[in-house]
């Protein structure tokens, strides 16, 4: 009872980044789909009516934890880029800190590959778009700075390339899952980054 009057004393800014931390946590346990707002007011030894005080629906809360995730991605990628030689090296450093957040955060792709969500959720799935489509962009537009200092190609296509650097982390993260133990995410990561930033740099040779 002390802890529940104590958690009452929250502001509710506060008492909503308690219920966006209890729900990645829980998500990277159980599964996205399989979290209920009974088993968050559990975890913070809540009533039920407690969460909904501070998010209309469940749906709610995963999109609030999609805009932390957003918020905090962004604040890593920044500084990853800020302390780059340049622009390849900048989304190289981009990619290994993208790579340690999922470490840190596994939950994250779960939310971003569960299906059910983005069916019943118009709003997440446009959020993740969005996130998706400016993070596409400022990799575009660092190869846009990598041709201009003749470090690739002037005739990459840097939108397409910058969907394959957001697909390797796609696929990393679902092999990974998929494989458990017997793969690394960083140590896959290690390996392949070099080819991308080999096939980058290199014309393709014509037919």
């Amino acid at each position: 009872m002390n802890q529940e009057t104590t958690k009452r004393r929250l502001s509710s800014e506060e008492r909503q980044s308690e219920i966006i931390r209890v729900a990645v946590e829980l998500a990277a346990d159980k599964g996205v789909d399989s979290v209920t707002t009974q088993d968050m007011a559990d975890a913070m030894h809540l009533t039920q009516g407690s969460i909904f005080r501070h998010f209309a629906t469940k749906d709610d809360i995963w999109v609030a934890v999609m805009q932390w995730m957003r918020d905090r991605l962004m604040k890593v990628l920044d500084k990853a880029a800020a302390d780059a030689t340049g622009p390849l090296n900048a989304i190289e450093r981009m990619f290994f800190a993208h790579i340690a957040f999922i470490g840190k955060h596994p939950a994250i792709p779960r939310l971003l590959f569960s299906e059910l969500l983005h069916k019943k959720n118009s709003k997440l799935r446009q959020l993740i778009q969005g996130i998706i489509s400016g993070y596409e962009a400022r990799i575009a537009g660092l190869l846009e700075d990598a041709k201009s200092q003749s470090a690739v190609p002037a005739d990459l296509d840097s939108q397409s390339a910058a969907v394959l650097y957001i697909g390797m982390i796609q696929g990393l993260v679902m092999q990974t899952s998929i494989f458990g133990g017997e793969r690394s995410l960083q140590q896959q990561a290690e390996n392949i980054f070099p080819v991308f930033l080999h096939g980058i740099k290199t014309r393709s040779r014509s037919v």
